[in-house]
């Protein structure tokens, strides 16, 4: 293994490229035609030691002043917030950035599009993450049980959100992010859809008459991680401010059967 010693502080991207597919001689290891994910692929990463494949290019080495508890919110939904607003999201400061599910995705994207200059919009149904979010930079907040989100943005941002993202995962969330667009805005889905959701009905008159663009996100390329943490060394965002909650491994196994209930922040499981 090159470049990495006995010791040293590193991550890894939660889907590890191969290092040889096309997609990851461009740069996209999250979306290896051979990835490795831990905990799908292979056993997680609840261990005293975890395999990382082709170390060389997946081991990330940690700047000396971040701590490994904001270490560990960077993944995955740090990362992979930062790949829906930057990479493809594409968001630029000034921009109306709408953020549907205020999660550890959604808030993780609420501060880095406040970090990046964006005016954000945050989108939940109870009051606890809502208020988060405005901690954490959203200059706008709106209960979707209580108004029509989609609407209530194109009126506040004077004709809608230049980029959007669904952080929740739903056919509804997912219709509203779309609606929620200006003209040659873009949805970012980043929530996962199961079920009889998997395939859902997309507004296509509004795609159309908007010539709006729709983009997905896997993860985040293992190439990006230096630019991720070149932000939060310099002080532009704390991931650690994303933890809600702090656990020890026997309390793990309950933790991750509750993950499809709503929750407020990170939860960091600590030796």
């Amino acid at each position: 293994m090159r470049g990495i010693r006995p010791g040293d502080r590193v991550t890894a991207p939660f889907c590890c490229g191969c290092g040889a597919c096309e997609p990851c001689r461009l740069g996209h290891t999250q979306i290896c035609e051979r990835d490795y994910q831990p905990g799908f692929t292979g056993w997680g990463s609840f261990a005293e030691r975890v395999l990382v494949p082709v170390a060389d290019l997946n081991c990330v080495p940690l700047p000396e002043g971040l701590a490994f508890e904001a270490a560990a919110a960077l993944g995955c939904r740090f990362m992979t917030a930062f790949a829906a607003v930057g990479e493809r999201g594409g968001v630029r400061a000034g921009d109306w950035l709408a953020v549907h599910g205020c999660g550890g995705v959604g808030l993780s994207a609420v501060m880095l599009g406040r970090a990046l200059g964006a005016r954000v919009i945050a989108v939940d149904v109870a009051p606890g993450p809502l208020a988060r979010a405005a901690e954490l930079g959203a200059e706008q907040t709106l209960d979707g049980t209580r108004e029509d989100a989609a609407a209530a943005i194109r009126e506040l941002t004077r004709g809608g959100a230049h980029v959007s993202i669904d952080a929740i995962g739903s056919a509804a969330t997912a219709a509203a992010s779309v609606r929620s667009l200006r003209r040659r805005g873009r949805h970012v889905q980043v929530g996962l859809l199961a079920g009889d959701e998997r395939e859902p009905r997309i507004p296509m008159a509004e795609l159309i008459g908007r010539e709006l663009e729709i983009a997905g996100v896997h993860g985040m390329p293992v190439r990006d991680y230096p630019a991720l943490l070149r932000l939060v060394a310099s002080g532009a965002v704390d991931p650690a401010r994303l933890i809600g909650r702090r656990i020890g491994l026997e309390e793990a196994g309950a933790a991750l059967a509750a993950m499809d209930r709503p929750a407020e922040g990170i939860t960091i499981v600590a030796a």
